[in-house]
């Protein structure tokens, strides 16, 4: 089971919007629910063969395929990112010279001439394994090139790649964010993670596109290369398959497969990634989240960041963080000092949202990897509190909840997994009898350290679960889908949780989500 997902929002000041008998926060904190887990739908989640054609490579030479946007840090600047010339997998690859091939991106205002022109970056990455046996990878030539100076709510048309060399793409559109302010907000904002490639994530896909979101956070766990060995062999629990394995394998083309695959839709609609525990693809030299740093556009350096694994960006009214769950959050690094700063620095008067997402879940109820990021939680929880987040994040939603208390000033937090990968879905909870795991299974494998203990105080004193569903833990689903997040004013979020098994445009769970700054203002810097 992929690790479940978080993100998290601030909000600020309120009163209610009524819509059909939709709940909002103002009505919380709500009964705990779980719905019953519906067996007759388990979806398909067995992955993409490599002979399906959503993921064979249609293009030649060096013309431009796996195209895709992401946002830089504010209204005005967007990336383009695509990929030139085939990967190599083997024994003896010889890695492509990035300079062969240009980084230039033609664009314009649509139905306009394409009379810009913007220039960027390319590179090529390896994944080594220094066993004997083991196919090593090199990857075709990744270009990022970044657009500035663009309008705000301005529908743009752009082609990309090399025209010297006639290798250029077709022609693709995007419409830029709203320019940030209180009442400007991007339409519909998509929230999935643990993607992956599967027949569920076509689903999940397909039920995205029909939302027509303006923009796309994927929370971690993107392509699920790491369930291969190698030689191309998959299996749903690599540690339960691949046990004697001496280096933990990956199977690199699947991040290509993956890039064709969501080109239609991510080559229009922007797409924002942060890092999850399978882009840890341990290779030779103990380097680790290659892919993931060299296929997508960061916009770090624009937000102050110097690393891959957190930057912040704006999206209309809205300033969004993205945190590391795999770099060090400890309140002495890098991460948690630019945190500060970041969060020093939104103007709520601009933007009076305050989105902060990761990868790693602090309230899920869920056993798969019940409680494992306490540590981040024990380290960030406080100064997110002190700003005022509201985290918005099988599917949970919690109460309004701060160190495992209810708290009408604490944050919401929204739970999405399982967009589709071939884990298949958690569906065991914590608080059921005979699967409170010991606590010592709880450590963070990657970042090391154990801070998960006996709760001191409240129903579950004494004890590392609760034995019911937890006061905090207000709806929970074992369901595929993905989420929508709509700030309909500086006041107002409307969450609609939409599963595969519905049908198109209806919501599993919806809820607004309320801003109330006079009854819990936010520090100020």
């Amino acid at each position: 089971m992929g690790w479940l997902i978080i993100f998290c929002v601030l909000f600020s000041l309120g009163s209610v919007i009524g819509d059909g008998g939709v709940p909002t926060t103002l009505d919380g904190p709500f009964k705990p629910v779980t719905v019953p887990l519906d067996k007759s739908f388990r979806g398909n989640a067995v992955d993409l063969p490599d002979t399906d054609p959503l993921v064979q490579r249609t293009v030649k030479g060096f013309q431009p395929e796996q195209i895709s946007l992401s946002l830089s840090f504010s209204h005005d600047s967007v990336w383009i990112s695509w990929i030139t010339g085939e990967f190599q997998i083997g024994d003896n690859i010889e890695p492509l010279d990035p300079e062969t091939v240009a980084s230039i991106v033609q664009y314009g205002r649509f139905g306009r001439k394409m009379s810009h022109q913007a220039t960027g970056y390319s590179l090529v990455y390896s994944q080594l394994y220094p066993f004997e046996g083991l196919q090593n990878y090199t990857s075709g030539i990744i270009h990022h090139v970044r657009l500035t100076g663009l309008k705000p709510n301005t529908l743009y048309q752009y082609q990309c790649g090399d025209p010297s060399l006639s290798a250029m793409s077709d022609v693709h559109y995007f419409r830029t964010m709203p320019a940030s302010g209180p009442k400007s907000y991007p339409s519909r904002i998509a929230v999935v993670g643990d993607l992956g490639l599967t027949y569920n994530t076509t689903s999940t896909v397909n039920h995205m596109i029909s939302n027509h979101p303006d923009l796309i956070l994927l929370v971690g766990d993107v392509s699920y290369a790491n369930l291969y060995l190698t030689n191309g062999t998959g299996a749903d629990c690599y540690s339960c398959s691949f046990s004697h394995t001496p280096i933990h394998e990956t199977y690199q083309p699947r991040w290509d497969y993956w890039g064709r695959y969501m080109q239609p839709l991510i080559s229009s609609v922007p797409i924002m990634v942060i890092e999850g525990n399978h882009e840890i693809e341990e290779q030779a030299e103990n380097r680790t989240f290659v892919a993931y740093s060299s296929r997508f556009a960061f916009p770090s350096e624009e937000s102050g960041s110097s690393s891959t694994f957190y930057y912040s960006f704006n999206a209309g009214g809205i300033h969004f963080i993205m945190l590391g769950s795999y770099i060090s959050y400890n309140r002495s690094g890098e991460q948690y000092k630019w945190l500060e700063r970041d969060l020093a620095s939104v103007d709520r008067e601009v933007t009076p949202w305050l989105v902060a997402t990761w990868h790693s879940p602090w309230y899920s109820t869920y056993k798969a990897h019940y409680r494992e990021a306490e540590c981040m939680r024990v380290e960030m929880e406080d100064l997110l509190y002190k700003y005022g987040v509201d985290i918005v994040h099988a599917y949970e939603r919690s109460n309004r909840v701060y160190k495992y208390t209810l708290d009408p000033c604490g944050p919401v937090y929204i739970t999405v997994g399982d967009g589709g990968n071939r884990e298949k879905m958690a569906i065991t909870h914590a608080d059921e009898p005979g699967q409170c795991p010991e606590p010592s299974t709880t450590p963070d494998d990657f970042m090391g350290g154990f801070c998960a203990f006996n709760f001191t105080s409240g129903p579950a004193a004494g004890n590392f679960c609760w034995d019911r569903q937890p006061d905090y833990s207000a709806f929970r689903e074992s369901s595929f889908g993905h989420g929508i997040l709509e700030m309909k004013n500086e006041t107002h979020a409307l969450w609609t949780w939409h599963r595969n098994q519905d049908f198109y445009g209806s919501a599993g769970d919806e809820i607004y989500i309320v801003r109330q700054p006079q009854k819990c203002p936010p520090a100020k810097p």
